[in-house]
């Protein structure tokens, strides 16, 4: 394992652990995305979701303070204001919010993270913890699962939207931004995985934080599967569909 992969080759393996291990794979992602959840499930799955997308900028602030030109500050504070606005329009954790409200859920509820199954809150919390202790090219390859986000969201709001008469394209507008933030994301952080993996172990690295990313992912679904479809038995505290 000493010999250094291409570029083009370190990228197909990456997409290679897409392929096997992205979340559009899930029974829970599959149920969802077929219409097959009753709204409180859907509300199960905001729910939880909006912790994970609020977590997100505070992940890349505690990157953003070790990336060490201004270059780099300057593409990772882009994604801050992705996701939290600049202030003259919304981000990414506000128009969440459009979501939980428009599946009927108090904003105030959903922010007290009251709700949250017990596994969301470890898995989002081991992703902001890899990304402040790794290192920084660890921590901008596990961003990569963007690579393969565009494609799952089109099966998203296509499948919701065709099967849910309890949501519309005002409620799922969080999505349609990221069709084109993703893919500028995605060329920053290949480009840098591919220049800054300068041995044969870096490169591994870089394959091993997407693997992990991957997991963590796969790990919040297994969690509401397990909560809120089979067997269905949501822990103590958690949220329970129409007694919020």
């Amino acid at each position: 394992m000493t010999a250094l992969l291409p570029p083009d080759e370190l990228e197909a393996r990456l997409r290679a652990i897409g392929a096997e291990r992205y979340h559009n794979l899930h029974p829970f992602h599959r149920l969802l995305h077929g219409g097959k959840l009753n709204k409180g499930q859907v509300q199960a799955w905001a729910l939880n979701r909006y912790y994970y997308q609020a977590s997100i900028p505070a992940k890349d602030a505690t990157l953003l303070a070790r990336l060490p030109t201004t270059a780099l500050r300057r593409e990772w504070r882009r994604r801050l204001e992705d996701h939290d606005g600049d202030g003259s329009k919304p981000g990414g954790v506000e128009r969440w919010l459009r979501l939980t409200s428009g599946l009927g859920l108090e904003d105030d509820y959903v922010t007290s993270l009251q709700g949250l199954l017990p596994a969301t809150r470890f898995a989002v919390d081991a992703y902001v913890h890899f990304v402040r202790e790794r290192t920084v090219l660890e921590a901008v390859a596990s961003s990569l699962t963007e690579m393969f986000s565009p494609a799952i969201i089109s099966e998203r709001v296509s499948g919701m939207l065709r099967a849910y008469d309890f949501v519309d394209e005002g409620t799922l507008a969080y999505f349609t931004p990221r069709l084109t933030q993703a893919p500028q994301d995605v060329a920053f952080a290949l480009d840098y995985v591919t220049r800054e993996a300068r041995t044969r172990d870096e490169q591994e690295l870089v394959l091993n934080a997407l693997r992990f990313k991957c997991d963590l992912l796969w790990a919040q679904l297994d969690a509401l599967h397990h909560a809120y479809v089979s067997p269905g038995l949501p822990p103590p505290g958690a949220f329970v569909p129409g007694i919020p």
